[in-house]
């Protein structure tokens, strides 16, 4: 599945950004740190996809989803996390259903607006 352990960690950018994210800009965090906490979170991420796995199994699913997650965070007893996640996943549905409504109403624009193109042309071709 995967040839070496360190293809698990996440990307070192993505960490270090969400390090920088969450301490005061003065903090300065050394190398070993970075990397301590990288490992750290792969650790967590491969932990929860285990009890999230375990959760989806439990229900004969196949996929994950943000349930499973859920009830997983709850199996490894960090139910503090589970609110703010919901309210995280929440926002994230209602910007993903903005953007797909707005690119909708522009699709209906357009043809609404090719229509009447197309309407002028025919008007126009039988006279």
């Amino acid at each position: 599945m995967v040839e070496r352990i360190e293809d698990l960690n996440l990307p070192n950018t993505s960490v270090t950004r969400l390090i920088k994210e969450a301490i005061p800009p003065e903090v300065k965090i050394s190398s070993d740190c970075r990397i301590a906490l990288a490992r750290a979170t792969s650790v967590f991420v491969l932990y929860l996809t285990s009890a999230a796995t375990t959760v989806a199994q439990q229900k004969n699913h196949k996929s994950l989803l943000a349930d499973h997650v859920l009830k997983g965070l709850e199996e490894i007893e960090f139910e503090s996390f589970i609110q703010p996640l919901k309210n995280e996943l929440e926002s994230y549905r209602k910007m993903i259903k903005s953007k797909k409504d707005k690119k909708a109403a522009k699709a209906d624009a357009n043809s609404t607006v090719e229509g009447a193109v197309i309407d002028l042309e025919n008007m126009a071709n039988d006279s």
